[in-house]
């Protein structure tokens, strides 16, 4: 299962060590209930918040992406990532 950010579950590491059950869309109807047990345990999604506020499923999906939130958290995607999906966006509108 994909989470907001579009990463696959499977390969996440913190769902491999058992430390996440797994995460939700961001249009989810159990995507706000896993920003709450996420805080409980000491973790916050920014990425996770923002697809809930903007009603996105997927961050790749998201109007505008690459956005602050994706570069400020650091992860799923690198600085790198962005930067390059941010010029392949403005080169199509061309």
């Amino acid at each position: 299962m994909p989470a907001a950010c579009g990463i696959a579950c499977d390969v996440c590491m913190a769902h491999e060590n058992g430390i996440c059950p797994g995460c939700a869309a961001g249009t989810d109807a159990k995507a706000p209930t896993m920003v709450e047990w996420l805080k409980g345990i000491g973790i916050s999604c920014p990425v996770l918040e923002c697809a809930i506020k903007n009603k996105v499923d997927y961050c790749l999906r998201c109007e505008n992406l690459p956005c602050d939130v994706l570069y400020q958290a650091e992860h799923p995607y690198s600085k790198g990532f962005l930067d390059l999906f941010k010029w392949i966006k403005e080169t199509l509108k061309k």
